[in-house]
């Protein structure tokens, strides 16, 4: 056990990762805790509508559409550690500025809409800046290891973040809720500040350069093994990764639910992506074309299943193993780009990887509340899926053609043992 606890959790020797786990830990508990309550709160005042819920996530993903290719220039031409300062200590102010509007009884549907685009700009920033800087907090070996706990961490707060949310809003009022937990997203700006720049892994700023963004397209464009999961991600970041539009309205629409279910729902989703995350801490090595596309089919088949579910336990526990192949999936792609992509391109191409990602959710998450309100909430979930599992099978297909592999099934005899017949006399 030691030996396992050892390999999983050997980036947090280093001081500055610990520094940086901590603050990204206590700050998504409490954006996970918010961004639930918003969920709620959406439906409360747009009368349980899902194409509200669409909108509310569309919003926040329009800046990272809009503004992640420069801040990836940004990252590599500037200090990663200082934007993430600003970026964070921009999120912390609106996050007071929107509770203190829900505490005062006058938040209205637009005001969510308007702090959801604030959200998103904030986070078109550190998002891409901060997915660079891991590799500045540890040297390449562990690397792998950093990104892992990195991912660990996120989903631990998706799994506190929710559960505390349906908690809190079991037994407080919502304004209650919103006040007390924005006092930590602004735990980042402190351990940021704390942080050793002596012991970090970053280039020098005069090696930096120009760093054109078309320079960094025009380098993925050349990369066949780059191109693979980032267009595989774009897909599957766009239809298949709108659990935020498409829980919330399951569970209080689908299956009569109530917040703390609601809750339950999302904490399911992620414990299993705690485990994906997890289950990819021990790697060394970037992984294979064939590992990102395996874990994409497996995705997609649980997703098709999670849309079929007849009621709430089952589809509670589809969630689970549909949470780890998401995060499994994400997390191996993001290895596959994070280590085969030069340190001089790496903010840029991790900014790319961000906005077919992420950049893609408005289309998506405003196509699965579309979809959901004419059609029913659980198709839109299985269609994701079926969408999500041809975009593997096309990917397959794509990388056995430029890497001239071939697929061979063989099947093996079942070799049964011989029925012997023992005879005793009495």
């Amino acid at each position: 056990m030691r030996a396992v606890l050892d390999t999983t959790f050997r980036s947090l020797r280093v001081r500055n990762y610990r520094l940086f786990a901590l603050g990204q830990l206590i700050k998504l508990i409490g954006v996970w805790t918010m961004f639930t309550a918003q969920d709620w709160l959406v439906l409360d005042l747009s009368g349980n509508s899902p194409g509200a819920l669409g909108v509310v996530t569309a919003l926040q993903f329009v800046p990272v559409m809009a503004l992640t290719l420069y801040s990836g220039r940004l990252a590599d031409r500037y200090d990663k550690r200082k934007l993430l300062i600003l970026a964070n200590a921009a999120f912390a102010v609106t996050a007071v500025a929107f509770a203190v509007i829900v505490a005062s009884g006058t938040v209205r549907l637009w005001h969510v809409f308007l702090f959801a685009l604030l959200f998103g700009i904030a986070n078109s920033v550190e998002t891409p800046v901060r997915q660079a800087f891991v590799s500045e907090l540890v040297e390449l070996p562990l690397l792998p290891n950093a990104l892992a706990l990195s991912a660990a961490t996120f989903n631990t707060a998706r799994v506190g973040g929710p559960a505390l949310a349906g908690a809190m809003l079991a037994v407080l009022p919502i304004r209650a809720v919103f006040l007390m937990v924005t006092v930590l997203v602004i735990a980042p700006v402190f351990t940021y500040t704390r942080m050793n720049t002596g012991e970090l892994f970053g280039l020098p700023r005069a090696s930096r350069g120009d760093a054109r963004v078309l320079d960094g397209l025009k380098y993925v464009g050349k990369r066949a093994d780059l191109l693979l999961p980032i267009c595989l991600m774009a897909v599957i970041g766009m239809i298949g990764f709108n659990f935020p539009v498409t829980l919330a309205a399951l569970a209080k629409i689908d299956f009569h639910a109530g917040a703390s279910s609601f809750g339950l729902l999302t904490t399911a989703l992620a414990v299993g992506a705690l485990g994906g995350a997890l289950a990819g801490s021990g790697r060394r090595a970037r992984p294979s074309a064939y590992r990102v596309i395996g874990a994409s089919l497996a995705f997609g088949l649980l997703e098709f299943a999670v849309g079929f579910a007849p009621n709430f336990l089952i589809a509670a526990v589809l969630l689970v193993p549909t949470g780890f192949f998401s995060i499994y999936l994400a997390q191996a792609a993001n290895h596959r780009v994070q280590m085969g992509v030069d340190a001089d391109y790496r903010g840029r191409v991790m900014s790319l990887y961000v906005l077919v990602f992420l950049g893609t959710t408005p289309i998506g998450a405003s196509l699965a509340g579309w979809w959901g309100e004419h059609f029913g909430v659980s198709s839109s979930i299985w269609l994701g899926g079926l969408v999500s599992f041809l975009a593997a099978v096309a990917a397959l297909v794509w990388q056995l053609r430029v890497s001239g592999d071939r697929l061979e099934f063989r099947s093996r005899p079942v070799v049964r043992p011989a029925l012997k017949s023992v005879l005793t006399e009495r």
